[in-house]
């Protein structure tokens, strides 16, 4: 688990943008295991990265469709799109008399919590299995409360997963073994 933080505007962001590829760099490389993450490679390591924006985008559709985005219908596993929603801690949400994955989260989640929307985040980042898990600044709007929860729902990943999350304070780093500080745009350790 890698922690890194820093204050706005440090570059944490542009950070994991050269990380996921979606900028090239204009000097030197980004190496994962002594692999360089080039154009011929990026797609490969693009597969097994999941990514937790600090802002959910969510359609205004089934909670199936929010977590298997991007999926065809046909090709929606409503067994992984269950076992994600667990492990995000949102298996309240299909139980009892709720309409199960066919329920409707209204625009941009209108009918959920703060905590809810990010724990869907969560979910789908989860739903293809990814090796790699980033959030970055996935829990910087949330009170501490919820911030807690989100947390707890990562612990039985620490082990299985990389995760990688970036925040603006220590504090939230809590589960983290190892946190790197950017600082005018260089990475430090703490």
């Amino acid at each position: 688990v890698i922690g890194l933080m820093g204050e706005s505007g440090t570059g944490k962001t542009t950070f994991v943008n050269l990380f996921l590829g979606l900028l090239q760099p204009t000097k030197g490389e980004i190496k994962v295991d002594d692999t360089c993450i080039n154009q011929s490679y990026l797609p490969s390591f693009q597969r097994i990265t999941g990514y937790v924006p600090q802002e959910i985008y969510l359609l205004d559709d089934s909670l199936r469709r929010n977590v298997a985005f991007g999926v065809e219908d046909d090709d929606i596993n409503d067994d992984r799109v269950l076992e994600v929603l667990e492990i995000a801690q949102l298996k309240n949400l299909v139980g009892g008399n709720n309409p199960g994955l066919d329920l409707v989260l209204g625009e941009r989640g209108a009918r959920l919590s703060g905590g809810q929307k990010q724990r869907i985040g969560i979910a789908r980042a989860l739903y293809h299995d990814p090796e790699i898990l980033i959030l970055d600044e996935a829990t910087s709007a949330l009170d501490k409360q919820t911030e807690q929860e989100i947390f707890t729902t990562l612990k039985p990943l620490v082990g299985i997963k990389t995760l990688f999350i970036i925040a603006h304070q220590k504090a939230s780093l809590n589960i983290c073994d190892k946190i790197f500080e950017m600082r005018e745009g260089r990475l430090q350790i703490t």
